[in-house]
């Protein structure tokens, strides 16, 4: 069902002026990114405002599950294979 299983990630990028950070959202069922968002730096509001945006969309249900690789980057891995999406975003 749409909205309701949900992953994650980090991806590098490298630019003419260094590296940027792009967080994504993908709802499992439609393939679809839901939220996204590109930072300078690699940090936990990186991944919050992504979440954010799928959130503001209607892309987030209230019982939503979020899984991410459980890498070592700050951000994703906090919120890893959790039911959290409905009370964390609410909370945005």
């Amino acid at each position: 069902m749409p909205t309701t299983h949900l992953c994650g990630d980090i991806t590098y990028l490298r630019t003419g002026q260094g590296w940027m950070y792009l967080a994504t959202v993908i709802d499992l069922s439609t393939r679809m990114v839901t939220g996204w968002q590109v930072a300078d730096r690699m940090t936990s509001q990186l991944v919050i405002d992504a979440l954010a945006m799928a959130h503001r969309g209607g892309y987030v249900a209230g019982n939503a599950i979020f899984h991410s690789d459980r890498g070592s980057q700050g951000g994703f891995n906090r919120w890893s294979q959790h039911q959290v999406l409905g009370p964390m975003v609410a909370a945005l």
